[in-house]
């Protein structure tokens, strides 16, 4: 398979084989680490301190998440299991609160960049991904919860750059489904193992999968990693893996939804060199495959849905909805849908007929955040 180039001159990296592998310090929100609200300058010098680390530990970039509560998080009091200390609602609105462009994300990438360390965010909706294209980011991180969101995901397979597609609490079917979508207008997309739980114990890795996500779809494979310590991760590249992602922070006390399953900054290091190591020196890498930890956390060379991972499922999968008030006889196009958690409380057609709406009439006028339901519209024009 032919390389991807990620980003261009002066930092060009390439994901593929033969390539080194691309190591992501997943900060995603570890810059809120107080159930208190602080100002965006400390956000910001949070999120600026943890660029650096990532630098000094050999990080090739850093990833954050970006939200808009708008078309995102409907106003629901929900609550996911792996975070209870706020609900979602509240969480999304904090964090599109927080992270306002002018005062945080602006200065943020320039921080990045005088740094020397890629700079790019997983855009959790379609808004969030126009937002970061005013950032001129250099590739799209999808999340393992978004990759049904086709409304998202048309705007990113559009867009020309390479984008990143996380496959927990997925279905082998729905990967089936993301990728042969996105694959109608871009064949430069990257596939990541992913088991969606926080923490994941390293004996429900199923490391196996990366290979068996690599040959069934013939593009470059890597690991998002939610397990504790370096030594899965490190394993993960001695089996073909391309990119490494891990969450990073400082301490994993902080308070927050990701802090517990971070790599810190010496961990980091870690990771960094022992995945270099294990392309260079043969004996080390079969010392870490032959280790009873990754042994105990190959699993089958298949795609498996874990029960841990499909209680997310129904809190982070989306429903198509109306993007604003649209008067019975409207035509449905793109600007016309929002795609909204809780699909499980919006009962609604899911996110992924998407393109079986566009063209499709509303039968009668509906509110804005409305869910779009086989009963509201009519035959296609």
């Amino acid at each position: 398979m032919e390389p991807i180039q990620m980003t261009s001159e002066p930092r060009k990296m390439l994901v593929g084989n033969d390539q080194p592998v691309f190591v992501i310090a997943e900060i995603g929100k570890n810059f809120l680490q107080s159930e208190e609200e602080r100002s965006v300058d400390e956000y910001l010098q949070n999120a600026i301190a943890l660029a650096r680390a990532a630098k000094e530990a050999g990080a090739h970039a850093v990833k954050y998440q970006t939200h808009t509560v708008e078309d995102e998080q409907a106003n629901i009091d929900v609550t996911s299991p792996h975070f209870r200390g706020s609900d979602r609602y509240r969480w999304v609105s904090r964090n599109t609160r927080s992270t306002p462009m002018k005062e945080f994300w602006k200065p943020l990438k320039q921080a990045c960049d005088e740094i020397g360390i890629t700079f790019f965010s997983t855009p959790m909706s379609c808004a969030s991904a126009r937002k970061l294209d005013e950032l001129h980011v250099p590739f799209w991180k999808v999340g393992s919860g978004d990759i049904l969101d086709f409304v998202m995901l048309d705007y990113l397979r559009r867009s020309g750059k390479p984008i990143i597609v996380s496959t927990g609490m997925s279905t082998l079917e729905e990967i089936d489904l993301a990728v042969n979508f996105l694959k109608e207008k871009t064949d430069q997309i990257v596939i990541l193992h992913c088991v969606s739980r926080y923490p994941c114990p390293p004996e429900d890795l199923h490391l196996e999968t990366i290979s068996f996500l690599c040959e069934r779809y013939g593009l470059p494979t890597g690991f998002s990693d939610h397990s504790i310590g370096t030594e899965s991760a490190i394993a993960a590249a001695a089996l073909g893996a391309r990119v490494i992602e891990k969450h990073f922070s400082f301490d994993r006390t902080l308070w927050g939804s990701d802090h517990k399953v971070s790599l810190v900054p010496e961990e980091l290091r870690t990771l960094v060199q022992g995945v270099q190591r294990v392309r260079e020196d043969e004996t080390y890498r079969e010392e870490v495959l032959e280790s009873d930890l990754v042994k105990c956390g190959m699993g089958a060379k298949q795609k498996t849905l874990q029960e841990d991972e499909a209680v997310f499922r129904p809190l982070f999968r989306k429903t198509l909805c109306a993007a604003s008030d649209l008067p019975a006889g409207t035509v449905l196009q793109a600007e016309h849908l929002y795609a909204m958690r809780p699909q499980a409380y919006l009962n609604g057609l899911p996110s992924e007929r998407y393109s079986d709406v566009l063209g499709k009439t509303v039968k009668q006028a509906l509110q804005k955040f409305s869910p779009i339901s086989n009963e509201s519209i009519g035959s296609a024009l």
